[in-house]
């Protein structure tokens, strides 16, 4: 369902990354790492059980086709994905994690939709 609104895409994720940078329940080095990566800020940010994860839409459900980061016991990151059961790699660094997931973007990645991800597929067959 395409929820209608005046705040584009790229509006509402930049809104998201803006309060992330500020969230106490986040790695905010991580966080910051991830803003300052391209490929990763065009997507819309959105955390569970400490994660980071990614998103092509802005709402929930998330589109599961990007990789997501964890921060791993004893220090440094785990980069998983799309699915759970698909692990990456390790990185001792958030920016080597960050880089890792961004090396993992399907290609043609980046396109944000407003809505969830059955408004992401209808967006993608337009096109």
């Amino acid at each position: 369902m395409l929820i209608m609104t005046d705040r584009s895409a790229s509006d509402i994720t930049e809104t998201e990354w803006r309060s992330m940078l500020t969230e106490r329940y986040v790695d905010q080095e991580l966080v910051r790492a991830a803003y300052a990566a391209p490929r990763l800020r065009q997507l819309f940010p959105w955390t569970s059980m400490w994660e980071l994860h990614f998103s092509r839409c802005t709402e929930h459900p998330w589109s599961w086709d990007v990789p997501f980061i964890r921060p791993r016991n004893g220090g440094g990151f785990e980069v998983w994905g799309p699915s759970r059961g698909d692990f990456v790699g390790e990185a001792d660094t958030a920016e080597a994690a960050v880089a890792m997931a961004a090396d993992q973007l399907p290609s043609g990645c980046g396109r944000v939709v407003v809505g969830n991800r059955d408004a992401l597929a209808a967006a993608e067959q337009k096109h």
